[in-house]
């Protein structure tokens, strides 16, 4: 989709992408405010609607934005030949700190996909997920090998619980994230503290 967004500087740009992502995915399109974008991207709002013409075309600059965003450099990223889901988890989590650096808000991309009241935008999506399932990569635990678990384990029992332990451990580091001021994130200590977490689960379902 072609705005004057693209025109932006990459600074201004990002802090407009930044504000949007976690107004709509805050509030969803239908109860998201642009005049709450504007203000957290340190512009008007008259001039952010010169750069876009409507909260329409705002949403799907953002939709496809991030999108796009995601397909190359994460999913591209993540290397599907290897079998060992931890190694493929420490992956994961590294070009998510990437990732997270600079767009705070961009792993509850997802919540964008929700069902608005406008026809437009949920057409619009529909055919995004259209191409996307086309196109679709393997998800993280796909062809794990089962080598180094212990023996008598239930592995998809086990994948199950490996599953939920990361989300729940992802959901707790977003949360500091965002309760912490932007500038003094140390992503340092977070990238040690998701090292030592997977640690701990290779020692409860790996054999020494």
């Amino acid at each position: 989709m072609n705005t004057r967004l693209q025109d932006l500087t990459s600074e201004r740009r990002d802090a407009i992408l930044n504000a949007a992502l976690k107004e709509f995915s805050l509030k969803g399109f239908d109860d998201a405010s642009t005049n709450k974008i504007a203000k957290a991207a340190g512009i008007s709002k008259p001039l952010m609607f010169h750069y876009v013409s409507s909260k329409h075309e705002l949403f799907l600059f953002v939709y496809d934005y991030f999108a796009e965003l995601l397909n190359r450099e994460y999913y591209q990223l993540i290397n599907y030949d290897e079998t060992d889901i931890f190694t493929r988890l420490r992956q994961s989590y590294a070009l998510q700190i990437k990732l997270l650096k600079k767009y705070p808000w961009i792993l509850d991309f997802s919540k964008l996909s929700s069902t608005t009241s406008s026809n437009e935008i949920n057409n619009e999506l529909t055919k995004r997920h259209s191409i996307q399932n086309t196109t679709c990569y393997p998800s993280i635990f796909d062809s794990i090998s089962e080598a180094r678990f212990r023996a008598n384990l239930d592995i998809e029992k086990c994948k199950q619980i490996i599953y939920w332990s990361n989300v729940g451990f992802t959901n707790q580091i977003l949360e500091t994230i965002r309760n912490t001021e932007y500038s003094s994130i140390n992503y340092i200590k977070t990238s040690k503290l998701l090292n030592e977490y997977i640690n701990d689960l290779e020692s409860i379902f790996y054999q020494n």
